[in-house]
């Protein structure tokens, strides 16, 4: 039986209303359809300094407001930009979730061609991440327990995971993926105090200007736990060397980057089964991370 698709239609005039209406003092910036944007948000700039992001679906409902609470507080300890939220708005006009307004940050999407290769951009993502998880308020283990911040465990993941092997075995070395998997969930999980990580760290969510480094993007995911799923940027940018690079910067240990590369597997082999045989750009790209996964 087929569920009905009840997300809501977004488009320039219902976003126009929802600003002008809830942000008059910007009701004179243009809007700008950003196009592609990500799976989770319509995403439009305003002005010159400013963006608004809407959730697509449900699932994405409640970033708005969590990346209001916490992003200001985060931007001036990390060594790269990342946007911080100005306003968050409110349902209206027929659209039923809060969204919110940010600032605008420039820079083209990472890629791996460019970037591959380069230890110094690996030693700098382990220095963004290395900060992330420095910033420790107080009360971070009371904060770990908040529902918003937790993280889906890697086992959650385990029978989706083990049904697209089975379903892309005759393209990717089934025996190796399982291997791999079982390796993953049953490496020892994370026995230090709890800190924050990204959540959603893939080259998607990078910025560079002029070739370098320079934002990251997309909060959404943002939480304190486990950090092993940010270990998911070593396999969908980086090669052997920058790799190991990355790796030493950041002193992960075994337990961990078996995790992180079961991060890896498990989103890979989710996009790749969800989008690669109508999207040659997601066939391209969750190959290389599954493959990089699996060479370690």
């Amino acid at each position: 039986m087929r569920t009905t698709d009840t997300r809501p239609t977004i488009d320039a005039a219902l976003v126009r209303k929802l600003v002008d209406t809830q942000f008059p003092q910007w009701a004179a910036l243009p809007l700008e359809l950003l196009d592609p944007a990500g799976s989770d948000h319509v995403i439009y700039r305003l002005g010159e300094q400013l963006s608004v992001r809407l959730p697509r679906h449900s699932g994405a409902i409640g970033q708005a407001e969590k990346e209001l609470e916490w992003l200001p507080r985060l931007a001036p300890r990390l060594p790269l930009a990342i946007p911080v939220p100005v306003g968050v708005g409110e349902p209206g006009f027929g659209y039923p979730w809060r969204w919110a307004v940010s600032s605008w940050l420039e820079g083209e999407v990472a890629t791996v061609e460019a970037l591959a290769d380069s230890s110094t951009a690996a030693v700098r993502l382990a220095e963004f991440l290395a900060a992330l998880r420095q910033f420790a308020p107080e009360d971070i283990q009371a904060l770990a327990t908040r529902e918003s911040l937790q993280g889906p465990p890697l086992v959650g993941r385990d029978r989706a995971t083990r049904a697209a092997i089975a379903e892309v075995g005759g393209v990717f070395d089934a025996t190796a993926m399982t291997e791999l998997w079982n390796a993953a969930v049953n490496a020892p999980g994370w026995d230090r105090p709890p800190v924050w990580f990204h959540g959603d760290f893939h080259t998607g969510n990078l910025l560079t200007v002029d070739g370098r480094l320079s934002v990251v993007i997309d909060f959404g995911g943002l939480g304190i736990g486990d950090p092993a799923c940010d270990l998911m940027i070593a396999f969908t940018l980086m090669s052997a060397g920058s790799r190991a690079a990355f790796r030493a910067a950041l002193d992960v240990d075994d337990a961990t980057w078996t995790r992180g590369r079961g991060w890896a597997l498990a989103t890979g082999l989710n996009a790749y089964t969800a989008y690669a045989a109508v999207d040659p750009r997601v066939a391209a790209q969750t190959t290389r991370q599954i493959t990089e996964a699996l060479i370690g």
